[in-house]
């Protein structure tokens, strides 16, 4: 059973499909980020960073190539075998017709994983470091960059609207790691966000997805579309299920899986 949630007018290669754009995090205060500067800007201000090729990857996240048994353990989304976890959710994101993103919600946090294409030889993380940065910063928001657990990250406090129509902040991480001609891009909101010493889970579901790229040809930042499981089963938002319900190959592993909430533009 999966969550479906729709980007509204987006498309595949619009707003969630940027990777310097996030597709949205979890819960009513969800943000998505201004178009940032663009390339030739950056190369004015001379603030572009060096692409360098990707770096190892001991820990993951992992390559098809690099796994024996990939679809063990883990959810087969086509471009993302996402890891199962107990006592998790699972939600889709959508942009027109195509799934471009998946979000693990666990307890009170998540972590939303969008893969894109990536050029052979070099890594693009450090540049959309720089793009998600530019865009948060242009709202009034406040980004710092650290070293993480998952490598170099971006803690950010985000413009949101609340639920109650005043102006707050969402605390949100940015992750991503360079692989062989894809980049894998995590986000982290909720209490993983607040207290980043409480997100080992998630940044373990993180480090053990596989990233299917294929080899058919694709520009470097187009997201790697994923398809649901042939045995999903899509439960509208608001819908309760049985967490007994059978059929899962979590059992126990995966409770139920809702549509997650519509995403609100901050401009």
């Amino acid at each position: 059973m999966f969550g479906r949630r729709r980007k509204g007018s987006a498309d595949a290669k619009g707003t969630a499909g940027a990777a310097g754009e996030p597709a949205g995090g979890v819960g009513s205060d969800e943000f998505e980020p201004e178009d940032a500067a663009s390339d030739d800007a950056m190369e004015d201000t001379g603030q572009r960073r060096v692409s360098l090729p990707p770096a190892p990857r001991p820990d993951g996240p992992w390559d098809i190539s690099e796994v024996r048994d990939p679809s063990e353990g883990r959810v087969d989304l086509g471009g993302i075998l996402v890891p199962g976890v107990e006592g998790m959710e699972l939600r889709v994101e959508v942009a027109g017709d195509a799934i471009v993103a998946a979000t693990v919600v666990l307890r009170d946090s998540a972590v939303q994983l969008q893969a894109f294409a990536a050029p052979r030889k070099e890594g693009i993380w450090g540049e959309v470091r720089e793009e998600i940065a530019s865009g948060i910063t242009q709202q009034g928001g406040v980004v710092d960059e650290v070293q993480g657990p998952l490598g170099w990250e971006l803690r950010a406090q985000v413009p949101v609207q609340l639920p109650d129509g005043t102006n707050g902040v969402q605390m949100v991480r940015f992750v991503g790691v360079d692989g062989p001609r894809w980049f894998l891009r995590g986000v982290i909101s909720g209490q993983g966000a607040v207290q980043p010493e409480a997100a080992g889970l998630l940044e373990q579901v993180f480090k053990d997805a596989v990233v299917v790229r294929g080899d058919a040809p694709m520009a470097p930042r187009d997201p790697i579309v994923l398809k649901l499981p042939e045995d999903a089963q899509m439960v509208p938002e608001g819908v309760q299920q049985d967490e007994a319900e059978e059929g899962s190959r979590f059992a126990g592993g995966v409770d139920r899986l809702t549509r997650g909430p519509e995403i609100t533009e901050v401009r």
